[in-house]
C-alpha cells in the first residue's frame, strides 16, 4: 500500500546533522578568529555571556554523542553544572569541544527514535545566531544554515503538535507549512522574512523588525526560549 502523507511531512534523519555540520563551517571559523573580550559579550540569552552559551552548547552535544542523559538533563540547572565545569577549560578547548560535537552528534541524532532528538540540532543552530548577533555579525539567525534550518523547524513542530501555522517567507517561493494540521482550526498565517520565523519561535527579540501574523498570537508559536 502507497505512503499517501505529503513527502514534507516524512522525516529526514539526516537534516540534523547536515544542519551542525553547515553551522559548523561557518560558525568556528568565526570564533578561532575573535579576540579572548568577544567571549565575554552579553546576549540575549539571560544571564550567559557568548562563552556561556558555546560551553552550553558544546556540553549539549557532547551528550548527545555520549548519550548520557540523566534525570533532569537540559534543565537550568543541568545547564549551569554544565557550564561551571567548564568553567577553567581555555576558550579554544570550549570551541574544539563545540566543533567535535557539531561534527559527531548528526549520526546519534539521526538513529534517535521517532525523531526525539531533531530539536537539540535546531536549538544549537539558533544559539549560534545567538552568538552572531552578540557580537554584530550581520544575518544572526540567517546565512547557509538557514534553509536545513527551516526545514527541520517545519519537521519539528509538526511531531511536536504545535499550532498549524502557513508560512508565505519573503525569499521562498513556496509557503512553508508548520505545526500539525488538527482540523480543528485553520492554519495562521505569516508573512515575512525567514529569520524574524526564526526569532519567533525562538522567543527571541524582534525589536526592528517587520511582519504579519495572522490566526495566532506571538507566544502561540514559542517552541523554545
Amino acid at each position: 500500500m502507497s505512503d499517501l502523507r505529503d513527502v514534507s511531512d516524512v522525516r529526514d534523519p539526516e537534516l540534523p546533522g547536515l544542519l551542525l555540520r553547515t553551522e559548523r563551517d561557518t560558525l568556528i571559523p568565526l570564533l578561532r578568529g575573535v579576540s579572548d573580550e568577544a567571549f565575554a559579550v552579553r546576549t540575549c540569552c539571560p544571564g550567559w555571556t557568548v562563552r556561556h552559551v558555546l560551553a552550553h552548547c558544546a556540553a549539549a552535544l557532547t551528550r548527545v554523542v555520549e548519550k548520557r542523559f540523566e534525570e533532569g538533563v537540559f534543565s537550568p540547572e543541568s545547564n549551569e553544572r554544565d557550564i561551571a565545569e567548564r568553567a577553567e577549560w581555555s576558550h579554544a578547548e570550549v570551541v574544539d569541544e563545540l566543533e567535535r560535537g557539531m561534527t559527531e552528534a548528526g549520526a546519534v541524532i539521526a538513529g534517535a527514535p521517532d525523531g526525539r532528538q531533531d530539536g537539540i540540532a535546531l536549538g544549537e543552530w539558533v544559539h549560534a545566531g545567538d552568538v552572531r548577533e552578540a557580537l554584530g555579525e550581520p544575518g544572526a539567525y540567517a546565512g547557509p544554515g538557514l534553509a536545513p534550518a527551516l526545514d527541520l523547524l517545519a519537521s519539528v513542530t509538526r511531531a511536536r503538535g504545535t499550532v498549524p501555522l502557513h508560512a508565505d517567507l519573503d525569499d521562498r517561493d513556496e509557503p512553508l507549512r508548520l505545526g500539525a494540521a488538527s482540523g480543528e482550526r485553520p492554519p495562521a498565517r505569516y508573512l515575512g522574512p525567514a529569520p524574524t520565523l526564526i526569532r519567533l519561535y525562538a522567543a527571541r527579540p524582534l525589536t526592528g523588525t517587520r511582519y504579519e501574523l495572522a490566526g495566532a498570537t506571538e507566544a502561540d508559536l514559542v517552541l523554545f526560549g
